[in-house]
């Protein structure tokens, strides 16, 4: 079973990584891979091209031009981070890789994929140079007008790949829609699972208006991280095994669900 996350705009170079967690290689990465091609695109682009291609202020658009002047065909210890260490968005928050040891990160390693618009798919302990390039940016590459057309089925076969040991082959998806729509279902084979994450909206008092279950992005999204975590912390081995979840005060919802949605809510965040 494997389970998907979306990468995080946000970086952490500065917190230092403990000389006792390993780093790799990531699967996409080389001077002949797709990560190498796709800067090779980026570095013909000017500052301003890049701040219209990605919504960026001058000051972000500047910076990831000089980050892509500076990505090397390999990562290293010198220029690189452990992914799950590197990014710091929400979903990275509730993971909270650093607080994992050697053993865990080893089963999250095998059975945690991060989507990355540059990268394609990273372990968590894969080196991450730093990048800004969301998967939905409308990078025309020699595959079509979008990071979709670039990457086609590549992505779908690695999971395929990395699922053929398994007789009953499940993925989790914990990304958001932009980034797991770079998973060809098509290609993909193996049953999908959709975790989704609600909390409490009480009602305004009024009669016929009690209340409801609503996603709340910033939750959702830590959330996401935490159900990755629980996975590792107990690995979770099948989608049953995690109507168990409880992190933060979630808990299951049966008659919400649908086999392959599971509905986890909470009433206070």
């Amino acid at each position: 079973m494997l389970f998907l996350l979306s990468p995080a705009k946000s970086l952490d170079y500065d917190t230092p990584v403990p000389d006792t967690v390993p780093a790799t290689q990531a699967r996409f990465e080389g001077p002949k891979s797709p990560a190498a091609e796709l800067i090779r695109i980026l570095r013909e682009k000017s500052p301003q091209q890049i701040a219209e291609l990605m919504h960026l202020s001058d000051k972000l658009s500047a910076l990831n031009v000089a980050r892509y002047a500076a990505w090397a065909s390999k990562g290293s210890e010198k220029n690189a981070k452990q992914a799950a260490l590197a990014f710091d968005g929400d979903v990275y928050g509730g993971l909270d890789a650093k607080s994992l040891d050697a053993r865990q990160l080893a089963w999250a390693q095998d059975h945690v994929c991060i989507l990355s618009g540059l990268y394609g798919v990273l372990r968590p302990l894969d080196l991450l140079q730093p990048y800004r390039l969301e998967m939905g940016t409308q990078l025309a590459n020699r595959h079509g007008k979008d990071l979709y057309a670039f990457w086609g089925p590549r992505i779908a076969e690695h999971l395929n790949e990395r699922l053929a040991a398994d007789r009953t082959p499940v993925v989790i998806n914990l990304a958001s829609q932009e980034y797991f729509k770079s998973v060809d279902q098509r290609v993909l084979k193996a049953r999908v699972v959709e975790c989704v994450f609600e909390e409490w909206k009480a009602g305004s008092g009024a009669k016929g208006d009690p209340g409801r279950y609503k996603i709340v992005s910033f939750f959702a999204k830590r959330a996401r991280g935490l159900m990755a975590r629980w996975a590792v912390l107990h690995k979770a081995a099948t989608p049953k095994a995690l109507e168990k979840f409880d992190l933060e005060g979630y808990a299951f919802d049966a008659p919400a669900s649908k086999p392959d949605r599971m509905v986890f809510r909470r009433r206070t965040a």
